[in-house]
């Protein structure tokens, strides 16, 4: 057998699972003959709920929430394994990944210029979103076990049991935990694990000389690599993850930003009629009503997938920071969305479209198109993209894991034997997903990864009066204090 029918065979199992699950995911109505699929629907309504319920609270109070990123309101003597800064990094080693530089480019391929601007206002309006979970993941937190007193276990998992505890179904509350707990695992070895490998891989091909890659055919050996690096991490658990990821994201973020910045100087004479383009393609598309939908559809499914705004996720490792504050770490959390869409997104946007080289109907998508537009200015880009890509696909990994196993930890117990069987088997997804084609990876992705927002939104609705009433008295303990 040889390596190409391996690669085959596996494409064609991981497409056969990936069309399962969106029949039951991603079913919705047609409008203007696109389908809408719902899921797309219920995470756009959670982000404008939030945002609109709680009053804006991470654009009103934007500059308190920067603030607790510094040191004036640490609390040493907090519980807690991680600094406000530290969780922040490590959410942001998650969500500033592939999904910033593969999907932005993916989503302006589906639907055009116009999916950019959606992805920036689900981004801003996903601050509200984010918010309610980072908040209710804290407050919820547990303290498992007693020989290592400072490990915290927290996320949807726990708060969703308390929600329907709080309306008498506890028995409902522990099953949509569960389901929750399961979608997590699922996202993770999708779209944290096999999305993030098989774009390095791909860059990796192209920086080293695409079919006379020495690594051409040989997804399965680049994959092998990236999970024994991978391994070397996820072994030493959160604090060597969030170490790791504290000082990555600011490399990254920086790097990336920098060229970014660059191409669109050189290109400054092309700003306006970029801005013009993505603006009037938001609401009047070449392709009417139908390409209206699809540029919504791609904006708000990649800008959800790359800020993960109302799936939860953020809430299991900023659960970690330390501090008795919920509400002010919901704060901190809520700044993930504007540095990850609002500010990375629009840099990758405006690349693409000033540099000209977005043609609608091309082959061209994915890594391949970011890349391309970055090399009209610089020729060596392709090497710098691939630093940027392994930072950010490896941030995003190591991130992943952590979340799985804590969601696998919820489910079966926090054992030893658990972690470890959980551990191997996503090491495992790494060699799956540098094997795997991209538009299967990006469908099973997208299908288990988008999951997580239905049990994680229904119990953020029940627990929504207390949000605010628990952002009310921390606002007024604040201005008493006149620290707002």
């Amino acid at each position: 057998m040889t390596e190409a029918t391996v690669d085959q065979g596996l494409t064609e199992i991981l497409s056969e699972i990936s069309n399962a699950i969106q029949s039951v995911v991603f079913w919705g109505p047609e409008i203007a003959e696109v389908k809408f699929p719902l899921l797309v629907i219920w995470l756009a309504l959670g982000a404008v709920f939030f945002s609109l319920y709680l009053g804006f609270p991470n654009v009103r109070y934007f500059a308190h929430a920067m603030r607790c990123l510094g040191n004036k309101y640490d609390e040493p003597d907090a519980k807690g394994q991680t600094s406000n800064f530290e969780s922040l990094s490590a959410c942001l080693s998650a969500t500033i990944g592939l999904g910033n530089i593969a999907g932005v480019a993916v989503a302006i391929s589906l639907g055009g210029p116009g999916a950019a601007l959606w992805m920036m206002l689900l981004g801003v309006f996903g601050m509200g979103s984010k918010f309610a979970e980072v908040a209710m993941g804290h407050k919820y937190r547990q303290f498992p076990d007693e020989m290592r007193p400072e490990e915290v276990s927290g996320g949807p998992m726990y708060y969703l049991r308390e929600a329907f505890a709080r309306y008498n179904m506890p028995m409902v509350g522990k099953i949509i935990a569960a389901i929750f707990a399961v979608t997590v695992i699922g996202g993770a070895l999708g779209g944290g694990n096999m999305f993030q490998s098989n774009q390095l891989f791909e860059q990796t091909l192209r920086a080293t000389g695409g079919d006379a890659s020495f690594f051409a055919g040989k997804g399965w050996l680049f994959g092998l690599i990236l999970a024994v690096v991978t391994g070397a991490v996820i072994l030493g658990g959160l604090k060597s993850i969030a170490s790791v990821a504290s000082k990555l994201t600011p490399v990254m973020a920086i790097l990336y930003t920098i060229c970014g910045l660059i191409v669109i100087g050189v290109n400054f004479e092309n700003i306006p009629n970029a801005i013009s383009t993505i603006v009037g393609a938001s609401f009047t598309p070449e392709a009417g009503l139908g390409g209206l939908v699809g540029a919504i559809i791609a904006g708000v499914k990649r800008a959800a997938f790359s800020n993960e705004a109302g799936l939860g996720t953020a809430a299991i490792i900023q659960a970690s920071a330390k501090t008795n504050f919920h509400v002010r770490q919901g704060l901190v959390g809520g700044l993930g969305p504007f540095f990850d869409t609002v500010v990375v997104c629009t840099i990758t946007a405006l690349v693409i479209v000033v540099s000209g080289v977005y043609q609608p109907g091309q082959e061209i998508s994915g890594i391949d198109l970011t890349s391309r537009a970055f090399e009209t200015v610089i020729p060596w880009f392709e090497y710098a993209l691939l630093v940027c890509v392994a930072l950010f696909a490896f941030s995003t990994i190591i991130v992943y894991a952590y979340y799985g196993e804590k969601a696998a930890g919820y489910l079966f117990g926090d054992k030893l034997s658990v972690v470890m069987t959980y551990r191997i088997l996503y090491l495992a997804f790494v060699v799956l997903g540098a094997s795997a084609s991209l538009s299967v990876v990006i469908d099973l992705s997208d299908a288990l990864f988008l999951s997580m927002a239905v049990p994680n939104l229904i119990g953020l609705y029940l627990l929504a009066p207390e949000i605010k009433r628990d952002l009310n008295e921390y606002l007024g303990l604040m201005g008493e204090k006149k620290d707002l």
